[in-house]
């Protein structure tokens, strides 16, 4: 009989998942497995849980939740040296790294990637001291996710991001960075920078066509300074991977940068607050594993 470690968000996405316990429960028992689950109060109580299951030993851990829950428990698991395979129950506002692993909301289908025992590596970023599995950003709109009320999350879902993020733009003033990406230098007004381990971030489908997770390597997207309707324009061209030839943006991959501002500035990980800038940003190649559908 195999065992496996639930964490779960009761208030992500929806807040729908909690009511399907049962069924996680069911299905595992019923694949001749069994389950320990953990419900997420507060971003701090997931790391000791995390310690304790170390000791436990686990044949995989499952995560239900959007992908600043996925965020913390990565981080809880590589801080504490705890490897085992993850699977994921996408249940956020947005699911962007499972999305590109091919987790979806159906149910069965997450858990018989579990079941199934197969998993791959994949690579992860850090920024400073903190990991991140699918992307590092900074600039305009990275701060949305913060900021959005919780219950318009759980009624419009992602459009929440949208709406709030539309409100930004004619307050918003470019940034003066300077970047150094393996070496190379680049320095200019920009309006936005994404470090991307996928192609996927705030469920765009392809805003780095050439991203793959187990490549050693991550991309990096700037969208350099330009007008509003030329930035509306870029929006468009995002949904069909077109903004790549847009002279307002720069897109190549690198294994180390340093990311530098003439200001302080927040960043964001994977949809959660992270350091000021600068950022010193690398690669740690196949870190960690991922479930996969058989």
């Amino acid at each position: 009989m195999k065992k496996y470690v639930l964490i779960y968000n009761p208030v992500a996405g929806d807040a729908k998942f909690k009511s399907r316990l049962d069924e996680v429960v069911e299905y595992l028992q019923v694949s001749d497995g069994i389950v320990l689950p953990f419900r997420t109060r507060y971003k701090e109580d997931i790391r000791p849980f995390i310690r304790q299951i170390k000791e436990i030993g686990a044949d995989g851990l499952i995560v239900s939740g959007g992908d600043g829950t996925v965020h913390q428990v990565i981080n809880a698991m590589l801080t504490e040296d705890v490897d085992m395979p993850v699977g994921i129950i996408p249940s956020g506002t947005c699911n962007d790294f499972s999305s590109h692993v091919s987790f979806d909301k159906n149910l069965s289908r997450c858990l018989s990637a579990v079941t199934g025992g197969q998993w791959r590596m994949v690579d992860v970023g850090k920024v400073n001291e903190e990991y991140f599995l699918n992307v590092a950003s900074a600039g305009l709109l990275t701060s949305v996710a913060h900021s959005v009320d919780t219950s318009l999350k759980n009624t419009v879902g992602r459009l929440a991001y949208y709406f709030k993020g539309l409100g930004q733009l004619p307050n918003f003033r470019s940034l003066h960075v300077k970047i150094t990406a393996d070496g190379q230098e680049i320095e200019g007004d920009i309006l936005l920078f994404l470090v991307m381990n996928s192609g996927i971030v705030g469920s765009f489908p392809s805003l780095a066509p050439a991203a793959r997770i187990d490549d050693g390597k991550l991309d990096l997207l700037i969208i350099n300074k330009c007008s509003i309707s030329e930035l509306m324009g870029l929006f468009i061209s995002m949904f069909s991977g077109r903004h790549i030839l847009s002279k307002h943006i720069r897109n190549l991959q690198a294994k180390e940068l340093y990311i530098e501002c003439d200001e302080p500035v927040d960043s964001d990980l994977d949809g959660e607050q992270g350091p000021l800038l600068p950022l010193a940003i690398s690669t740690f190649t196949k870190k960690l594993k991922v479930f996969q559908l058989p």
